[in-house]
């Protein structure tokens, strides 16, 4: 007789499945490969009229894999049956290529034939092996299935009558009666027996039943069957292999010779069309046995090019480019996390919502380093517009921003953001900031008092607030706000060739028992801000204060920040990188500063947080290459934090903030620093000064 030849198992593998690999991989697997269980399923061979020819074309059933085969209590899809198998993924392609596969299979095989001769448990014959190796980066997944399937000598036989039509060895009430007994089962059966019933032509059974099933069956009337994916008319699937391994090994006695049904059918056929299951007579020497050992096994798939080798699923082409953006954003940081830091905590950097209060040279980079820490929701302000000045220096513009007058800075920087990284949240609002010492006009305190509603609704949408703004005064209100709503505040300042970063410290009220509480960038000041600079020098041990306008009346030397080009990237990425160390310190805002001990490398421990210190103020001098962390405590008096202050705008509203615009000394009054002014210029007063020392002065 004919030796049975077998239609090999193929695969199907669903874009969804790769990215539920790639979710797993990064939150879950991360940099490990160890073999996981996943499920699949696979339908019989179906049949398609060609709209072209009219013509039937056999579709032979593969292996399919979705999104839900890592979950393996999900039941398969309609008119399918389970499959089970093993998921080894590898991270880098070298790991991929050199795999054992050989003894990856073995293990596969060993665990049919284990399920075959001990544990009799028909649903592992179908068991299948992959080895994945997924690039996140390109969307590209290499993969390689195998379908182990024993081969036995000497080899199974047809009947020399073959395969034939099922409806004329069973007859349609037949076929229509196991048609009918397998939709009334819960679990789909990927194998199943068929005997005579009183009650219908035939009934079904579970395979594990054998010996009780066809107890008083005569063997001429006993029939297996299996959901076979093939669609050819004289090559079963490849699941019969293994089925008829599992009959030799559990039943040697009865079952050399076997009737079987290849199940095909999923719905019965409509007039004038025939069944397709087929039905064919096999057997085996009846002098082989079975031996104890496992046989040996063949069921690497082929790939597109008809060899013995992995497929490649290219899914960078069909994805959103956004979402691939996103996705690779992620990756690189938990790349990070992976290697280095496995106890960053990404998410809380990436939730957190930062407000840049000034989307000029600090803002444009602090935007892009907020982005490379996979920030997404970022909002800027600024009232001003982009000139031909900017774009060499700023990196969120470009030459075509600065024409027509200039598009407003805070909007043009937000659409380049989205440009860049389209999954940010970016926003930009063109705003005024008032600010003390800078009188309102009478006709525009209805605007004023809008602005400053917008700016306290922002500050409290927001958990990040950066003041990158280029005057002293103009980071009053929202310290203020920061302060009083309980807001980190990141301050950033440039001069020439040295720069300062700071956090401000919460407000009393806030701090822990115990635990200093640290200044604002207005607590070492004892003026107020106002529309005046100031040079403080020392005169004999003395401070003496020298003003001059800040804002108004400027020349054109003093309207820009003047700074070497390379600080502003410096002074941003600092500030940046002093949020994320802080958001990863499990005190948070809170967080105390480093010990002067710990400033001094190469002692400096790690702290608390993952990300190292989280110092309260980082003095940078470039001329110098040189850095230096200073902890500066909060000022009972300050003008921008202390109790004195915030509690007077929680009571008083925006009649506090109006009168802070509009009055110069109000400040001072306010908090006592004007007494402390005029102490010290009555000590000024008392000191004899020498005629040649005013004229070095």
């Amino acid at each position: 007789m004919p030796v049975l030849q077998f239609t090999p198992q193929s695969s199907l593998v669903q874009p969804g499945f790769w990215n539920e690999l790639t979710r797993l991989k990064i939150d879950i697997l991360k940099l490990s490969d160890q073999s996981i269980p996943i499920s699949g399923s696979y339908t019989p061979g179906r049949w398609i009229i060609d709209r072209e020819s009219g013509n039937e074309i056999a579709l032979n059933g593969s292996l399919s894999l979705s999104a839900e085969s890592f979950d393996l209590q999900i039941k398969p899809p309609q008119h399918s049956v389970p499959a089970f198998g093993t998921l080894k993924n590898y991270n880098t392609i070298e790991e991929f290529k050199a795999a054992n596969k050989a003894e990856l299979f073995n293990e596969v095989t060993q665990d049919i034939w284990n399920a075959t001769t001990k544990t009799n448990d028909p649903n592992q014959l179908s068991r299948f092996l992959l080895l994945t190796f997924a690039d996140l980066k390109k969307y590209k997944y290499y993969y390689w299935f195998a379908f182990p399937a024993f081969v036995v000598k000497p080899a199974w036989e047809i009947d020399e009558s073959g395969w034939m039509d099922s409806n004329t060895k069973i007859g349609h009430e037949g076929l229509l009666s196991i048609w009918q007994a397998l939709q009334n089962v819960s679990i789909p059966l990927p194998y199943f027996l068929i005997r005579p019933s009183s009650k219908s032509p035939f009934e079904i059974g579970k395979l594990e039943d054998f010996s009780s099933f066809f107890a008083n069956v005569p063997e001429d009337q006993r029939i297996v069957s299996f959901v076979d994916p093939s669609a050819s008319p004289q090559n079963p699937g490849w699941p019969l292999r293994n089925l008829l391994t599992y009959l030799r090994a559990q039943f040697p006695d009865s079952t050399r010779k076997l009737q079987v049904i290849c199940w095909r059918d999923v719905e019965v056929p409509t007039s004038g069309k025939p069944w397709r299951s087929r039905f064919g007579i096999v057997a085996i020497d009846p002098s082989s046995n079975m031996t104890s050992e496992c046989p040996t096994a063949v069921g690497w798939e082929k790939n597109a090019q008809g060899k013995l080798g992995p497929r490649l699923a290219d899914l960078g082409g069909m994805m959103d480019p956004t979402r691939l953006a996103d996705q690779a954003v992620d990756l690189n940081l938990k790349l990070m996390r992976w290697r280095i830091l496995p106890d960053l905590n990404l998410e809380k950097i990436s939730n957190t919502k930062c407000l840049l209060l000034g989307a000029g040279t600090l803002g444009c980079y602090v935007s892009r380093v907020l982005m490379a820490w996979g920030v997404r929701k970022i909002t800027l302000l600024d009232s001003s517009r982009v000139s031909f000045s900017n774009p060499v220096r700023q990196p969120l513009f470009d030459f075509e921003d600065c024409l027509n007058g200039g598009k407003p800075k805070a909007e043009c920087a937000a659409e380049h953001m989205k440009k860049i990284f389209p999954g940010v949240d970016a926003s930009g609002i063109s705003l005024s900031i008032p600010m003390p010492g800078h009188p309102v006009p009478v006709g525009s305190v209805n605007q004023v008092k809008e602005d400053v509603k917008r700016l306290e609704k922002l500050v409290d949408e927001h958990d990040a607030i950066f003041l990158l703004m280029d005057s002293r005064e103009s980071r009053w209100l929202p310290t203020v706000l920061g302060a009083a709503k309980g807001k980190i505040v990141i301050n950033a300042a440039l001069g020439f060739d040295s720069y300062l970063v700071m956090r401000h410290g919460a407000r009393s009220s806030l701090v822990p028992q115990g635990t200093a509480r640290l200044g604002c960038y207005y607590c070492n000041d004892i003026v107020a801000p106002a529309d005046v600079s100031m040079m403080v020098i020392f005169k004999q041990g003395l401070a003496v204060v020298i003003a001059s306008k800040s804002l108004t009346d400027r020349t054109l030397d003093q309207m820009c920040t003047v700074t070497r080009p390379g600080l502003a990237s410096i002074a941003a990425a600092s500030a940046v990188e002093l949020l994320t160390s802080l958001l990863q310190h499990p005190l948070g805002l809170h967080a105390p500063p480093p010990t002067p001990q710990q400033n001094e490398p190469p002692q400096a421990p790690t702290g608390e947080s993952v990300l190292g210190l989280a110092p309260h103020q980082l003095r940078g001098y470039l001329g110098q290459f040189r850095n230096m962390l200073i902890t500066g405590a909060a000022y009972d008096r300050c003008t921008g934090c202390s109790d004195l202050v915030l509690n007077a705008y929680e009571r008083e509203g925006f009649d506090m903030l109006l009168q802070a615009f509009n009055e110069v000394g109000y400040l001072e009054r306010l908090t006592g620093l004007d007494k402390l002014y005029n102490e010290a210029e009555d000590t000024l007063e008392a000191v004899h000064w020498d005629e040649d020392d005013d004229d070095d002065l």
